[in-house]
């Protein structure tokens, strides 16, 4: 009998301390769902989505508006409006920007306004042809919270977005609050600058293809050098990343948008999407976007792709032809804007003249690089062509910069 009350009450126990662990273990389970401040890792990059602890205050019984995307996530994958929401944050709208909210449509591709089918929201598109929000839009809105993830090139539309809603933000007293992204191609700054007769949403400001700025400093930029409307100021407060500088190696935890998938396309972008200017592919409509490029008028001893529609590419140039060219989804990490890619492909296609068409000029922000490759000049030089807009761009970039 004392053997059996022995097991008996060593069995209790040792209930008792296993329904006592697990039940602590749910509770710092829901204790630290959100609770980012404590990881492991004191060096881990963190957004300024992360550092909520910084904003949050901020946001109490405030009316707010969210302009974001998929891109706009916690690093526990949670949504930013999901977690705001979970927060008692009052969200009034979302406002969408090129490809959507949930980062599904074609580049270019009209945006419609909608209501989002998990939380109820209605989604104001900030594309298209309301490239800034109207002021009843905008009524009764008190504070402006802006998370979208850049790659650091001139022609991604989510800064053009930027300076629309911080021009709406200023001109309707507004605040508006930037939660930073590292840019993963932050350390890069090349390409010409853009000529202001040439400013077009794909490019509205005079500043290098690659920029190497975050979405927090070209704001501050973009208030600095006065380039709103009627050079009216946005009031702004930026949410900076923690552990983060420009050297650091930067992973995107997800698609910016449908046809960049991966690092290697988000490192490619900037020197490729000048091929949208061309008559040339750059993989749209098969699983190589921007890793690859060809077209039907390049030698076909090239390596071959033939673009069908899929996610992001619903008519994809060149639907169901086969284009030759070269596919760059192992080559070594670019440090610059490339430009071997595209004046070889000019140099071999079989009829020059078609090569280029108008879109080429707002890729470029100027005339002068369509000409250049025209006329046979090499990159180096036309590299150094570049250098004294570089010089100076650098001198006045360097005075908004956070990390």
């Amino acid at each position: 009998m004392n053997s059996l009350f022995k097991i008996s009450l060593n069995f209790i126990f040792l209930t008792i301390i296993l329904t006592s662990c697990s039940a602590r273990e749910k509770r710092i389970e829901k204790k630290d769902k959100y609770d980012l401040e404590k990881t492991d890792d004191k060096t881990a990059i963190k957004t300024g989505a992360d550092n909520y602890n910084n904003y949050l205050p901020l946001l109490k019984d405030k009316k707010i508006g969210v302009v974001t995307n998929q891109t706009g996530i916690l690093s526990n994958k949670t949504h930013l409006v999901d977690f705001l929401l979970e927060k008692n944050i009052a969200i009034q709208k979302i406002f969408a920007p090129e490809h959507g909210f949930r980062g599904t449509a074609d580049a270019g591709e009209h945006i419609v306004d909608g209501k989002d089918s998990k939380t109820g929201l209605p989604i104001i598109s900030v594309y298209g042809d309301n490239k800034k929000p109207k002021p009843e839009q905008l009524a009764g809105i008190e504070i402006m919270v802006f998370d979208l993830q850049d790659v650091g090139a001139r022609f991604y539309t989510y800064i053009s977005s930027l300076h629309y809603i911080m021009e709406a933000c200023a001109e309707n007293k507004i605040l508006l609050i930037i939660l930073d992204r590292p840019n993963p191609n932050g350390n890069i700054v090349d390409g010409p600058i853009l000529e202001k007769e040439f400013s077009s949403f794909v490019g509205m400001h005079a500043i290098p293809i690659l920029h190497g700025m975050t979405i927090g400093e070209y704001a501050q930029m973009i208030n600095g050098e006065k380039w709103l409307k009627n050079e009216v100021k946005c009031k702004l407060t930026i949410i900076a990343c923690s552990n983060y500088n420009r050297k650091i190696d930067y992973s995107l935890p997800v698609k910016p948008s449908p046809n960049l998938p991966n690092d290697q396309a988000v490192n490619l972008y900037a020197s490729l999407c000048l091929f949208e200017g061309t008559n040339v592919s750059v993989g749209r409509g098969t699983e190589k976007q921007f890793q690859i490029y060809g077209s039907p008028y390049l030698p076909t001893d090239y390596f071959s792709f033939t673009p069908k529609p899929n996610l992001g590419a619903q008519s994809p140039v060149y639907n169901g032809l086969k284009c030759y060219g070269e596919n760059l989804s192992a080559v070594t990490k670019v440090n610059r804007l490339e430009l071997k890619w595209l004046i070889k492909a000019y140099q071999v296609t079989t009829d020059k003249s078609k090569f280029f068409n108008p879109f080429f000029t707002k890729l470029a922000g100027t005339k002068k690089l369509q000409q250049q490759i025209e006329a046979g000049i090499s990159e180096d030089k036309i590299r150094e062509s570049w250098k004294k807009g570089l010089e100076e761009f650098k001198g006045t970039r360097k005075k908004y910069l956070i990390y």
